[in-house]
């Protein structure tokens, strides 16, 4: 499907990958079953701006895969080979949406943007926020450039790093716990109020060359696990991971990134046999530091793990799996390349946005 307004407009694709603003009854619950150019058609168009859809899979995000991140990400690419393509929106559901968001933008080295947006609400209600969720990321792809992945939502515009879900069930889904947010769309405008901070990106992965969810005869990917510690907590699951085959693990600490000595130890033994260790905190702000010792973040570091900064534990795995995919392609060894992509951010060049004192000189620029 295609909707068209009059000349020179900005030509985006929408891809479409299941999620709530998919989603439908089925007797018991809500699942996603709605095409692509269906839920386009509940949207009103941005002025100037032409669509088309592209529907890749139709999944609840919950069951997100790396085979459908990977699916999604050479989509993009494919996408964007085709240099009339101004920008792509993905709509997806919002458990893992700040998961795909990140990994996208890892891999994100094209001006033109990639804007994911979703829904709380499910298709087809009266009161649905999707509609108006895509109204707006239609106009950000349409508008911006040199800004990477960018999260759409709520008339907020979040870049992919650091932003994560922060409510369950409220509109205002997404927000950075440790920074600001982009920008902010409505009432026609698109204003960024800073520019974001990301590593440099990393090359399309091979194993996106061929990745198709759920097929029976697809590679094994790099396993990552996400162990939590919390009162009482001990080796065992860490452990049980790296027995699992974890080439990866992501440590949800306490505090600034602490645990125990007996888990700082488990994560010595990981690191000897080749895994990595990140750690992060499930205290929703803040960076990671190293203050503490007896299993604080000193003897895990001292293990040889790495500190996430601001990024949590979804984020965090996704840095560690792009880090497994990327081995042997940039020059780097693995942890020096996680490292990077933990702490390394490099900040973005030209902005470009309708409204406000900048809006002029990017119309200008894009005329």
């Amino acid at each position: 499907m295609k909707r068209t307004n009059d000349g020179g407009a900005r030509r985006i694709v929408v891809i479409s990958t299941g999620g709530t603003i998919a989603s439908r009854w089925q007797g018991t619950g809500y699942a996603a079953d709605a095409s692509g150019n269906d839920v386009l058609a509940t949207a009103p168009l941005p002025e100037g701006v032409t669509v088309e859809v592209v529907d890749l899979f139709n999944v609840n995000s919950s069951r997100m895969t790396s085979a459908h991140q990977l699916a999604l990400l050479r989509t993009v690419h494919e996408t964007f080979a085709d240099p009339g393509v101004d920008g792509i929106v993905v709509t997806h559901g919002t458990d893992t949406l700040e998961e795909t968001a990140f990994f996208l933008d890892l891999h994100h080295a094209d001006s033109r943007p990639v804007v994911l947006t979703g829904a709380q609400r499910p298709f087809g209600t009266g009161d649905g926020d999707g509609p108006g969720n895509l109204y707006d990321a239609l106009q950000v792809a349409a508008s911006v450039r040199d800004l990477g992945v960018l999260v759409v939502f709520d008339g907020r515009v979040h870049a992919a790093r650091g932003t994560v879900k922060t409510q369950t069930l409220a509109a205002d889904a997404f927000s950075d716990p440790s920074a600001e947010r982009l920008g902010r769309v409505g009432f026609s405008r698109v204003d960024i109020e800073r520019q974001p901070e990301r590593p440099a990106p990393l090359p399309l992965p091979a194993a996106a060359r061929t990745a198709a969810p759920g097929a029976a005869d697809a590679t094994p990917l790099p396993r990552v696990d996400i162990i939590t510690h919390h009162s009482d907590g001990d080796p065992f699951l860490l452990n049980a991971a790296v027995s699992a085959g974890a080439r990866g693990i992501v440590l949800v600490a306490t505090g600034a990134g602490n645990a125990t000595p007996e888990i700082a130890a488990a994560v010595a033994d990981a690191v000897a046999q080749g895994v990595l260790v990140a750690v992060t905190t499930r205290v929703p702000a803040g960076p990671l530091a190293e203050i503490y010792t007896g299993g604080g973040a000193v003897d895990l570091v001292a293990a040889g793990a790495l500190l996430t900064g601001t990024l949590r534990a979804g984020q965090a795995r996704i840095a560690l799996l792009s880090t497994l995919l990327a081995e042997g392609t940039t020059g780097l060894g693995a942890p020096a390349l996680l490292r990077r992509l933990l702490e390394g951010p490099v900040r973005a060049e030209p902005v470009l946005a309708t409204g406000g004192s900048r809006s002029a000189s990017a119309v200008a620029a894009r005329a």
